[in-house]
């Protein structure tokens, strides 16, 4: 009898470290396939891996501050309150969200503002005056729904900004899990519209 307890507790400890293993590798593949989906687009190399103080999880091309990782949090939780005002309750964690930080291609728009953004190919935006020969500037774009993935230029001023970056580019995930109606008529700019589109 003592025998077969021993026995059991090695095959029950062995069971756990296997599925322990085998979450930890599937994690890893979902994280390398978000990470060569962010590469793809920006061209740009995520070194640092971490995450905010409340939960939400960063790539970024260099470590954030922590001004950046409060700003993010802060847009985060304006858009949980928001979606909750709307009756919205799928996905209104920190840690439903990851958040790719990526080199800016370009720090200031056309009227000379400070504006962080992101080259992306133009897509749905061809030929129209966001056009700027096959590519747009972008604040931030969404990069997966399944985990909620998004990325955004880094920013070393106006971190209000990042929050309503962090925000804006949340709404269509949110409405995504939420109310994929909405979501169709607003996940395309191109046919105008923008942002806040939850009030």
């Amino acid at each position: 009898m003592k025998e077969l307890k021993t026995l059991l507790r090695i095959v029950s400890m062995f069971a756990v470290g296997f599925m322990f293993y085998q979450t930890a590798d599937a994690q890893s593949r979902a994280d390398r396939d978000l990470i060569n989906q962010a590469v793809r687009i920006t061209k740009d190399n995520f070194s640092f891996a971490g995450q905010t103080p409340k939960g939400a999880r960063v790539f970024a091309v260099n470590q954030p501050n922590a001004s950046m990782l409060n700003a993010i949090d802060k847009g985060l939780a304006d858009l949980f309150a928001v979606a909750q005002k709307n009756n919205y309750r799928n996905r209104l964690s920190y840690p439903d969200y990851t958040i790719f930080i990526a080199r800016a291609d370009r720090t200031t728009n056309s009227d000379k503002n400070y504006s962080p953004d992101i080259a992306v190919g133009s897509a749905q935006y061809a030929g129209s005056v966001y056009d700027q020969g096959g590519f747009v500037y972008a604040a931030g774009m969404v990069l997966a729904y399944n985990p909620c993935a998004f990325v955004f230029a880094e920013h070393t001023k106006d971190f209000q900004r990042v929050s309503e970056i962090v925000r804006y580019e949340g709404e269509h995930l949110v409405l995504y899990h939420n109310d994929r109606q909405l979501y169709k008529k607003t996940a395309d700019h191109s046919q105008g519209g923008g942002h806040p589109i939850l009030k």
